[in-house]
């Protein structure tokens, strides 16, 4: 158990950094859109609960991408793919799951529960946001992956016969 939840830390932890270096820096150095995650978890913040105190953005940010998303991808979409697809690639699965994380992040939160336009408006932001999303779900998944951390759902128990 220590072992996994030190894997589950640690592929938050490196997916977080690549999906901040990719949106905040990479991704303006080469002349496109900049991220503002912190952004985005401050006006979810302030809708939900009226106001956003000072660091309170960045800890939704840090604990988002530190344990739930990774949570997400161990505890459900890679057990369910290995349940349907069991010969699928894992980084087909990432891929998947980071495009999911995109529209939950910018039509779920950004649009439903922040009240900004819906994938805020597919501008170049957008995009940004697609891929860098792709790359934290890859970074997540490989490092759950090459540290062997897996969780299969339960079998069904064949009726016992009297």
């Amino acid at each position: 158990m220590k072992r996994t939840l030190f894997t589950i830390l640690a592929a938050g932890a490196f997916a977080t950094i690549a999906f901040d270096a990719f949106g905040q820096a990479i991704s303006p150095l080469f002349g496109y859109a900049k991220l503002a995650p912190v952004g985005l978890a401050g006006a979810t913040l302030k809708t939900v609960f009226g106001a956003s105190p000072s660091g309170a953005a960045h800890l939704l940010h840090t604990i988002t991408g530190l344990l739930f998303y990774v949570i997400g991808y161990y505890a459900i979409a890679r057990p369910v793919q290995r349940a349907v697809l069991p010969k699928l690639h894992w980084g087909v699965t990432a891929v998947v799951y980071g495009i999911a994380l995109w529209v939950f992040a910018l039509y779920i939160m950004a649009h439903l529960v922040a009240g900004m336009p819906a994938f805020l408006g597919f501008t170049g932001i957008t995009w940004v946001a697609l891929w860098g999303h792709i790359v934290y779900a890859v970074v997540a998944a490989a490092t759950l992956e090459l540290r062997g951390e897996t969780l299969d759902l339960p079998q069904k128990r064949a009726a016992a016969v009297s």
